[in-house]
């Protein structure tokens, strides 16, 4: 399988899985057929991205920086992508804000939809531990996102994806400190992880060989696993505004792409369409991250001392996607149940959005975390939280697979502009998974 072909081959995997996926719902063994024979299938895919995730973080972010002559360089980029990152999440809360006060969605639930989606979600194990999760993150202090990023045991960060700013901060420290002991006592070391970000590399382009294949039984085991159809066509308009925000931040994605870096936006979305692909797939930021890193560095040009470092701090703080949702469903859940909102509350909105986004795990469902934490800080009544989250847990799945596809490629965007900015933007080097074949005897 040549990658020229691989996003065609993917959406056909994809538009499959949906097609097959609805003709299961159709008999009455469907649904457990898939769930036993056919998504494990595009389980033992994703965990095998998150498998190579942290040995790749590692090895291409210690390669990155001791590649790097000048520390000086790494602190320009770190500055830069965090910035530009902060600006890209306000735009994209400020956008959801702005449709939603606009198309009003939540004036168009009526009492018997709120009443019936009550009793499906509220009590249900996804909304209460979410919850749970919720309050634990708001129990913590205002710099407890640092003393979180600072890891007591290197391995045991490295053996949980959830963890991976902590890993980060351990490899930038081992990184620099490779740097400060000089090119020649740093070699051993040096060549150890460049022939390790070497071979993670090559193992992303085998388990991409089986990405059609696992995205049709990832999808076929949405289709089957989808709530009541009368509940999603009730909160149509909802998921519409959702939509209608992500794309128009995709929009603003191109136009940046096509501004500053003078690069093609529909080439771009090429380049990038199998990460897009896989993140709608798996709904996770961090299983996509192998596939992102190796699309930006091999078919954008992105130099690896700006990829190594941009895309997995974005994989966990950057969240433009679901930054934009919180915006929409905080509103639309207040429009619902009659909660009124001043622009000061719009305003908390905003910025709890963007502090919450940064400690959030790149994991599918964490942006109903982040709702609840919003939800708190405009002063929603405690007692109806639950109703809240019940009034948009049918289609939570589905917005949390397109506002993924949204969250990678703002990472991509950024690693762009960021490599423009510091002259790491240069021509593709695509590799293909049998380059070296013909060298194994």
């Amino acid at each position: 399988m040549r990658k020229l072909e691989l996003h065609w081959k993917i959406l056909i995997g994809m538009l499959l899985g949906i097609v097959f996926g609805f003709v299961m719902t159709q008999v009455d063994w469907g649904a457990s057929f898939v769930s036993d024979w056919v998504q494990p299938l595009g389980t033992i895919f994703v965990k095998l991205l998150k498998l190579i995730a942290i040995p790749l973080i590692i090895a291409s972010l210690v390669k990155g920086i001791s590649d790097l002559k000048d520390i000086s360089k790494f602190r320009n980029i770190g500055l830069r992508t965090i910035g530009i990152y902060i600006v890209t999440t306000i735009v994209a809360i400020t956008i959801g804000l702005v449709l939603v006060n606009i198309v009003q969605p939540g004036d168009g639930i009526s009492e018997e939809t709120v009443a019936k989606l009550t009793e499906t979600y509220a009590n249900s194990e996804g909304v209460t531990k979410k919850m749970d999760e919720a309050m634990k993150q708001k129990g913590s202090g205002p710099l407890q996102f640092l003393v979180d990023m600072v890891p007591d045991n290197a391995l045991k960060a490295m053996s949980d994806n959830s963890l991976m700013l902590q890993v980060i901060f351990f490899t930038i420290f081992l990184g620099i400190s490779m740097l400060l002991i000089g090119e020649k006592r740093a070699k051993p070391l040096k060549d150890f992880f460049d022939s390790l970000n070497d071979v993670v590399l090559k193992m992303v382009d085998l388990i991409m060989l089986s990405a059609p294949y696992a995205v049709f039984a990832l999808l076929a085991g949405v289709v089957v696993s989808s709530s009541d159809p009368d509940l999603l066509l009730a909160l149509l308009k909802y998921a519409a505004t959702v939509v209608a925000g992500l794309l128009i931040m995709i929009v603003f994605y191109l136009i940046v792409v096509s501004g500053f870096t003078k690069k093609n936006p529909f080439w771009f979305l090429k380049q990038m369409s199998p990460a897009q692909l896989l993140a709608f797939s798996t709904s996770s930021s961090a299983a996509t991250l192998p596939v992102t890193m190796e699309r930006v560095e091999e078919h954008i040009g992105v130099d690896k001392e700006v990829s190594s470092f941009v895309l997995p701090v974005g994989a966990t703080i950057n969240m433009d996607g679901t930054s934009l949702y919180q915006g929409v469903a905080a509103v639309f859940i207040a429009q619902a149940l009659g909660f009124d909102l001043t622009l000061g509350d719009q305003l908390t909105i905003v910025l709890t959005a963007l502090l919450a986004s940064i400690g959030s795990a790149a994991v599918p469902g964490a942006g109903m975390v982040m709702l609840v934490i919003v939800l708190e800080a405009i002063g929603f009544p405690a007692d109806k939280l639950a109703i809240g989250l019940a009034l948009i847990f049918a289609v939570d799945r589905p917005l949390d697979m397109c506002r993924t596809v949204v969250n990678v490629t703002g990472d991509a965007t950024v690693s762009m502009i960021v490599a423009k900015s510091v002259g790491k933007l240069g021509k593709p080097k695509v590799k293909n998974w049998d380059d070296h074949l013909d060298e194994v005897k």
